[in-house]
């Protein structure tokens, strides 16, 4: 069993150092008032029990509020008294140097909590701690200066949470749609060197990565390309290939033959697609931006962004050379094939692709083998899509989070972004953005209402206010930001076209980008309240007023305030773990609610509960639609490679039923034995779960691929405790 310290490092936990704890409050305490040595010894015996029933590292703060009860609990009151008094002075002391031992611990590469923080940074790597150094002190001047003092105890407590604190010393964003067509049609400028329109496809591809590259150093979040903007680049080659071919036969006195021509010259345009894909993929893949990690970068595919004809058939090729690739994988270092993170792809299905016999089905096939081998592409439904964002089809930015429908445009406010693409009239995505994150913790509402439902609607509306002062502390923070801190963001392209020295305040506005109050554990939160899950009818009925709840709320700050507020289904990766913990140590155990090590993810069914793929998207789309700001459902299903017709099957089942899924599937490899099946997670002698190669026994996280969706993207073995036991749990839908 483990401790995890304040310093983030994990140690082999020790219960002399709690017995000595409660013996120097003890002795500071008059002596008729004392405890006994057996009722010191019992206080200790059911702290490490309760320890031990918790299944995995305990924080200290944990610990000395367990110390605390149980001291009371012997009706030690002085000596209760004295202890909190020793743990406060220290925690003066301590406050002062928190963020110093941060910082050591990661150079140390000892601080466990930033080994799990993110499943793709490496810790130990120069780049991630310089990354994760500057983090702590941004939180620091965060926690200090820029927070109001409830909203940061809030945060601290789990009762929201305050998404990337670790950035928000600086005026940044959180994620965008890049305005890809712009910088590459009309130009651009990286570290101050013009780029001006490429003259090839192959030239576009190395560009849009330099441009991703620059994009991601300037923003905490993902970002989104389409590949619609790369397309028109197709025939600009292929001219220049035919014109190169007719040249050639010249030289070489063959006689011109149109058709030899074309057939020579088209074949050296899918050569240069294969090249401009495959740089792509390993460009994306190799980068390493300045936060310490590849670009978080989702690639859209989507047929009708361009009109039929010359441009969309190339398009369709691009889609196709973009799957052939992925479905491939990338080598590791062993230079076996395997599934990498990045980038995370969307198709979507419509009607010339969704339907057997349609014209572009055979793409939407290979889409389904390349579900079944890399876990992506994720599918958005163009049908559901147009329903529900006023005729729109449009990628979300990143792994989730969506824009709402354009208004800006329609109430006159034009070319805010002064963006040379911008055409009058035509509601516009790219080059958008939103602002940041506040998520409520829908769970600690329900166990602080302790299931009383007038209560809960009242505590509800408490925390809603809270979320919205939090998410106006976000607004406020970028407002009056010169264009400056970001050129490529905001002077050269990929979100705007501003001057030097001008503020970005009108994007912040009337629907350009959007503000994100987030959501997390409403499985759990309508299991407290009714005692049922949420796909019962009543469960479902309370989970949709909790939901609409959280969207009044949104629409009248968007009202009072012209932000586009809007709710989003957050993924927490990390914060499921730290959630889940606040709630232990604010309610105990709650069967069913308060008794894992994470919470479940925005409205999502619950891991462990039995359902199958079909139904589990049918009645998860009711609240994915009251979910504007974003979410995505998934089904996990067991190895599908030699079951292709069931991915169509579910395939067609999302367009006509879901706005926005994906296919959860196992791709993992290790590296000591070569063995390429599912790795496994099993509980070491210290309560820790790990992985562990089921056919050679390793479980050296560095010797192993494994690649898990966990929130949207496609992570790696690196996740926390809370993350781990939710994957260990999931049952299959298929």
């Amino acid at each position: 069993m483990n401790v995890i310290k304040r310093s983030g490092e994990e140690v082999v936990f020790d219960a002399q150092k709690i017995e000595n704890a409660v013996i120097k409050a003890n002795n500071a305490t008059v002596e008729d008032r004392q405890l006994t040595q057996e009722q010191i010894r019992n206080i200790v015996e059911r702290v490490v029990n309760k320890c031990v029933e918790l299944k995995r590292a305990t924080s200290v703060e944990e610990i000395q509020d367990m110390v605390e009860n149980e001291i009371m609990a012997e009706h030690g009151f002085t000596v209760a008294h004295n202890y909190i008094t020793y743990r406060y002075e220290r925690a003066l002391v301590r406050k002062a140097n928190t963020t110093d031992k941060q910082i050591l611990s990661l150079i140390g590469r000892n601080n466990e909590e930033a080994k799990q923080e993110n499943s793709n940074k490496n810790p130990t790597v120069n780049s991630t701690q310089r990354d994760y150094m500057a983090g702590e002190v941004s939180k620091d001047i965060t926690r200090r200066f820029l927070l109001p003092a409830d909203i940061y105890e809030a945060h601290e407590k789990g009762i929201i949470h305050f998404h990337d604190s670790d950035y928000f010393a600086q005026p940044m964003y959180n994620c965008c749609l890049v305005n890809l067509e712009d910088m590459l049609q009309n130009g651009t400028v990286i570290s101050e060197t013009m780029i001006e329109k490429p003259h090839s496809f192959a030239t576009a591809c190395n560009i849009a990565t330099q441009i991703i590259a620059q994009v991601a150093s300037n923003q905490y979040g993902g970002q989104s390309i389409t590949l619609s903007h790369l397309a028109p680049f197709v025939d600009i080659s292929r001219k220049k290939h035919r014109e190169q071919v007719i040249k050639e036969f010249a030289e070489a006195g063959i006689d011109v033959d149109n058709d030899k021509i074309e057939k020579v010259a088209e074949q050296r345009v899918r050569n240069e697609i294969k090249t401009g894909v495959q740089m792509i993929q390993y460009q994306i893949i190799t980068l390493m931006t300045t936060n310490g990690q590849a670009p978080f970068v989702t690639v859209f595919m989507y047929l009708d962004e361009v009109e039929d004809g010359r441009t969309r058939e190339d398009l369709a090729l691009i889609i196709e050379e973009m799957l052939k690739q992925r479905i491939q994988g990338v080598k590791n270092e062993k230079g076996v094939w395997i599934t990498p993170a990045f980038p995370k792809l969307i198709y979507v299905l419509d009607e010339d692709n969704v339907e057997e016999g349609s014209k572009y089905y055979y793409l939407t096939e290979l889409a389904a083998q390349c579900t079944a081998k890399r876990l992506v592409p994720d599918y958005i439904s163009a049908k559901l899509m147009k329903e529900l964002k006023g005729g729109d089809v449009y990628p979300c930015m990143g792994c989730r989070s969506f824009l709402t429908p354009d208004r800006f445009t329609d109430v006159g406010v034009g070319n805010v972004a002064h963006a040379e693409s911008y055409k009058e009239g035509v509601h516009k995505y790219y080059g958008r953005f939103n602002q940041g994150v506040v998520t409520i913790n829908l769970v600690d509402v329900a166990c602080s209402s302790q299931g009383n439902m007038d209560e809960f609607w009242k505590i509800m509306d408490e925390r809603l206010e809270l979320c919205h002062r939090a998410l106006q502390v976000r607004h406020n923070r970028l407002l009056g930001t010169p264009s400056d801190v970001a050129p490529i963001l905001w002077q050269y392209g990929a979100i705007a076209r501003l001057k030097k020295g001008e503020v970005i305040d009108p994007l912040l506005y009337n629907g350009y980008s959007t503000i994100s109050l987030g959501y997390a554990g409403l499985a759990e939160c309508v299991y407290r309240m009714l005692g049922e899950s949420h796909t019962t009818e009543k469960g479902m009925e309370f989970g949709l007023a909790v939901m609409q709840r959280l969207n009044d709320a949104c629409k009248t700050w968007k009202a009072a305030e012209n932000i586009d507020y809007s709710v989003y289904g957050t993924p927490i990766e990390s914060t499921t773990y730290k959630f889940a913990k606040c709630l232990q140590e604010r309610f105990g155990i709650i069967p069913h609610v308060t008794d894992k090590g994470y919470i479940t993810n925005s409205y999502h069914i619950h891991v462990t509960e039995e359902i199958n793929a079909f139904d589990k998207l049918t009645k998860e789309a009711k609240f994915q639609q009251l979910s504007p700001g974003g979410a995505i459902s998934y089904v996990e299903v067991p190895n599908m490679q030699n079951n292709i017709p069931a991915v169509l099957a579910l395939m067609k089942h999302i367009y006509n039923t879901i706005l926005y899924a994906e296919l959860n599937t196992k791709s993992d490899y290790c590296q000591e034995c070569g063995y390429d099946g599912e790795i496994e997670i099993v509980e070491n002698e210290h309560h820790k779960l790990i992985w562990r190669c089921p056919n050679c026994g390793n479980t050296n996280q560095d010797t192993m691929n494994v690649a898990r969706r966990t929130c949207g993207y496609i992570g790696t073995q690196y996740w926390n405790q809370g993350r781990t036991q939710e994957i260990k749990e999931r049952v299959l839908h298929l």
